[in-house]
């Protein structure tokens, strides 16, 4: 999957919880992995399958009338624990936008870092999403990070979002920290050799 976020324009599955924290994302007894990988599997577990691990049908994700690359989401997304495995979880489902009017600072984070783009709409504007993919479940939405905006193009309403310049950056680019860093390698070798020497 490439990491870049530039212009993203998908269907979005709708899940109208309030106060979603990151256990019920990803429950803790998933953590032991170190690779980032088929953490999408586990999320939303204890939502999407039963004790014996049979799929709840009525639970979102296992229902075909919904996809997309974008996750829309009641106030308060993210809220409990710091796990970074919670971002691990929804870019490895195939999730990269989440759209909430509300993020758990920490777990906002934990998306930015990894490359998955935390949306922050008013209150009106994600009941008006909701409303559109109750109609519609085909309905799609264009988030357009240059321009931060995102469009209903199924009424054409739009809202500015906010993000951090240096996020904005590297998600325009698919660059992790690391990776931005060895970017501005030879701009910091060429500052090494020319600044004075004391």
């Amino acid at each position: 999957m490439d990491k870049k976020i530039t212009v993203i324009t998908s269907s979005a599955v709708p899940l109208p919880m309030e106060n979603i924290d990151t256990d019920q994302i990803i429950p803790a007894r998933f953590l032991k992995a170190t690779s980032r990988e088929g953490f999408g599997d586990n999320l939303f577990r204890d939502w999407r399958f039963d004790s014996e691990g049979h799929p709840i049908k009525d639970f979102v994700l296992n229902d075909p009338t919904y996809s997309g690359s974008i996750l829309v989401a009641g106030k308060n997304f993210g809220c409990g624990s710091s796990r970074e495995h919670a971002a691990w979880a929804i870019y490895d489902y195939g999730f990269r936008v989440v759209v909430s009017s509300f993020f758990a600072d920490i777990h906002k984070n934990n998306e930015l870092n990894n490359f998955v783009l935390p949306v922050v709409v008013s209150e009106e504007f994600l009941a008006e999403m909701f409303d559109t993919i109750r109609d519609n479940p085909a309905s799609e939405f264009k988030v357009d990070l240059q321009a931060q905006t995102i469009t209903n193009l199924a009424t054409g309403s739009s809202e500015d979002f906010d993000i951090n310049p240096y996020k904005k950056h590297c998600l325009l680019n698919g660059l992790d920290d690391i990776e931005y860093l060895l970017s501005k390698r030879q701009d910091i070798e060429d500052w090494e050799s020319n600044r004075e020497t004391y």
